[in-house]
């Protein structure tokens, strides 16, 4: 019996018949910005990391980047750039001193001054799935086009979920609402159903400019007090292998003037967009983000930048794009030998090519997780609610993943790792000696409660136990805690003059056609 069918007979999909577990009852992890105590990974020596950086300068140098932003053109002429055509090449000493103007931590503020975020240091960072244009859960049991009211349930998880320190772009694409106005209405429910940092899409000019003043509106913020400091971000990938387009950079230069951080991440799949082997698929995505970078920093130096890395590679025999593999794994942990080369901060992602939330989707994503903490990653975008590569977002899996990154928060906490003498612990080792246990001794009952992770999706009775209780597997009770959570949600608090001030520019905006599409 598949899980969709599990739930319609068991009655599981509806709130009504679910456990009330509330807010006050689901024992998640505090808020707070996870600092990875680990040293990173380095799979390159010295040299090999001079390797792809000489290797992504010579291709700045004697191949370039097509940049078919005009402003972007004019602005490297006037940096002293070759310029022929749309081909940009760029001598190495401009770009690393354009890179050295870059911020190696910055903070960004959201409109909840207590859900500041920073970037960059030994924080770690994750926020929700972005852009999926499909949404699929257990009760639905089938793929389906993402609509307002999914994309809002799944904005309502990134707002309960304290590991989740950020709210990408769209959770799922609401292919109900007309694209001409879909970034009004998404980011009015953004801004009123979470209070953490926001993205904005470099989308053409009228998207971009509309939620900054969006962010600046529910922030309460004057223009100088939104442009003194990064209130949100955006986040562009080029268009491998070596081409940036037209909106994407334009929407980077308005944030940048405005103050506001940009991520910039290269999508190369090896074998496909960029060399089979994975130093040459590296190489070529540095390449990318570093001639952007340097183009941001070469107009305000000093602009909060990071470089992103979605390095990963295909099924040779289908062509179909694979996450999670040893190879991607690799790919981010050599790309954050690299951002450190260059001091910058990095993006990775949680991510897998799975179509369900089954083994496979947390095997993949597990890995994919597990290389942005080996690589020293600072932002962690898609880390809850990926799958089919990025074409479905999913509440079971948003669940699912947010108990792996709790676990990852856990792993970090110092306490785990202390070594004082309550730690090491040997007068409890001596009062119970060779023929006791510990269970009962004073140490353990002083510490019980706190001492283990304490998971809010997994079950860890044994197979009878459990079998007793219903025989019922992860997905469903991810889909019940999804259930419970959205029926329980409270908006964060708005003061009711802004509200009515973001909901007053939503309908001015739209009243004049909101942004242009082909459509």
């Amino acid at each position: 019996m598949s899980d969709a069918s599990k739930i319609r007979k068991r009655g599981g999909g509806r709130a009504g018949n679910a456990t009330r577990r509330g807010t006050a009852t689901i024992e998640q992890m505090p808020w707070r910005l996870p600092i990875n105590t680990d040293r990173p990974t380095e799979p390159l020596g010295e040299e090999g990391v001079l390797a792809i950086h000489d290797g992504a300068m010579r291709i700045l140098e004697e191949i370039g980047i097509e940049f078919l932003n005009e402003e972007a053109l004019d602005l490297f002429k006037q940096a002293g750039c070759t310029v022929n055509g749309t081909n940009v090449r760029m001598g190495r000493d401009w770009v690393m001193e354009m890179l050295g103007h870059a911020p190696a931590q910055f903070d960004i503020t959201p409109r909840n001054p207590d859900k500041k975020i920073t970037l960059g240091g030994k924080h770690i960072l994750f926020g929700n799935v972005s852009s999926p244009p499909n949404y699929y859960d257990l009760e639905i049991g089938k793929k389906v086009s993402g609509t307002r009211a999914q994309c809002a349930n799944l904005l309502r998880l990134t707002q309960y979920f304290n590991c989740i320190h950020f709210a990408g772009g769209y959770p799922v694409e609401p292919v109900d609402v007309h694209a001409s106005v879909r970034h009004l209405d998404v980011v009015y429910d953004k801004m009123t159903l979470t209070d953490k940092v926001a993205h904005a899409y470099s989308l053409g000019k009228e998207r971009v400019e509309d939620v900054m003043e969006m962010v600046r509106i529910a922030g309460g913020m004057t223009e100088e007090e939104f442009a003194s400091k990064p209130h949100m971000y955006t986040n562009i990938n080029s268009t491998s292998p070596l081409k940036h387009d037209v909106p994407m950079i334009d929407g980077c230069l308005r944030c940048v003037r405005r103050g506001q951080a940009v991520v910039v991440t290269p999508f190369t799949l090896a074998g496909a967009m960029a060399p089979v082997t994975m130093s040459g698929a590296v190489t070529l995505s540095i390449a990318e983000a570093v001639s952007a970078i340097a183009l941001f920093q070469y107009v305000r130096p000093g602009a909060p930048c990071m470089i992103g890395t979605f390095t990963s590679n295909v099924d040779m025999k289908s062509g179909a794009p694979a996450f999670g593999t040893p190879e991607y794994m690799r790919a981010t942990q050599m790309t954050g030998q690299m951002a450190r080369f260059y001091g910058l901060p990095m993006r990775a992602s949680g991510v897998c090519a799975a179509n369900v939330p089954d083994g496979q989707a947390m095997w993949e994503t597990s890995n994919s997780l597990w290389s942005a903490v080996q690589s020293g990653t600072h932002m962690v975008y898609h880390a809850a609610g990926w799958l089919e590569g990025g074409l479905i977002a999913c509440p079971e899996k948003f669940i699912m993943d947010c108990e792996v990154i709790q676990m990852i928060q856990r792993y970090m906490e110092p306490e785990v790792v202390a070594t004082g003498p309550d730690d090491i612990a040997f007068d409890a080792i001596k009062e119970v000696g060779p023929n006791g246990h510990f269970f009962g001794i004073q140490h353990t009952q002083d510490r019980y409660e706190k001492a283990f992770y304490q998971p809010i999706v997994s079950d860890w009775r044994n197979f009878e136990a459990w079998e007793v209780a219903g025989a019922v597997w992860t997905p469903e009770r991810a889909h019940r805690l999804f259930k419970d959570i959205i029926a329980s949600f409270e908006e964060p608090p708005m003061d009711v003059a802004i509200k009515e001030e973001l909901k007053a520019f939503v309908d001015r905006r739209k009243s004049e056609g909101g942004a242009p599409t082909d459509f």
